[in-house]
């Protein structure tokens, strides 16, 4: 379940930024857009929010006075799912991948289009309420697979008696190819799924957390046992019959 309270008709949006050049004006943008926004300038001040007002997202400068904002993602993390969408002037692949990894559900590098912000907010929000729809509605039978065991109401994961440990979008692609098990899945429509029909970044961040799936399933992508690349269209999971299948 999930652990923040959302407001359909005012969503709650945290803006860590400790620019006030930029965070106050952005602030009143996000209230013409519909949105409740409350600034936080500082590290502890935007956990202490954070506590307060159970935002529905977060929007997350990584430069802090006080702090690094990457440590801010991963306190939040360790607490609820919330949405965070990081906004830094470091804009490396290796930074963006980092940023993926600890939990983010997009990355924006400056200098940003507004317009663009308030679109992927909008786009992530909307994702996240799909996606609360179809686990509270229709969370579907644990899926086996041979000593493999996903339980999508649970939302947990079992290797033999192992439980694997997933962010929630290790979970959401795994749960996609598992349902599919037996079938190749197009790179495209796991973006569609997981991410967004109107995702606006890169199709790397799909092999990134591939490649993490595969770590915690201890699988081999040049001998997989779990996740087959069909190189040039997308993945296929192994199918429960499937002679391959551990």
């Amino acid at each position: 379940m999930r652990q923040y309270a959302g407001n359909v008709s005012a969503p709650r949006i945290l803006l860590v930024e400790d620019e006030a050049s930029i965070a106050e004006p952005f602030a009143r943008l996000l209230a013409r857009e519909g949105f409740e926004p409350t600034i936080a300038a500082t590290a502890a001040r935007a956990v202490a929010l954070y506590e307060q007002e159970a935002p529905d997202l977060v929007l997350l400068d990584l430069t802090l006075p006080d702090g690094d904002g990457r440590d801010i993602a991963r306190e939040l993390r360790s607490r609820s799912d919330v949405p965070i969408i990081m906004l830094t002037a470091r804009g490396t692949e290796t930074d963006r991948v980092v940023g993926l990894e600890i939990g983010a559900d997009d990355y924006v590098v400056k200098p940003f289009s507004t317009a663009e912000v308030v679109a992927r907010i909008r786009a992530v929000l909307r994702r996240v309420a799909a996606q609360d729809e179809g686990v509270e509605n229709t969370p579907g039978e644990p899926i086996e697979v041979a000593e493999l065991r996903i339980d999508p109401a649970a939302r947990r994961v079992f290797l033999g008696d192992e439980e694997i440990e997933l962010s929630r979008k290790e979970f959401e692609l795994l749960l996609e190819l598992a349902r599919n098990a037996g079938t190749v899945v197009t790179r495209e429509d796991l973006m569609a799924r997981v991410w967004d029909e109107n995702w606006f970044g890169s199709t790397k961040t799909l092999d990134v957390h591939i490649g993490w799936l595969r770590r915690k399933l201890h699988d081999d992508a040049s001998e997989p046992r779990w996740i087959d690349t069909v190189r040039g269209v997308g993945f296929r999971f192994a199918a429960p019959d499937e002679d391959g299948a551990p």
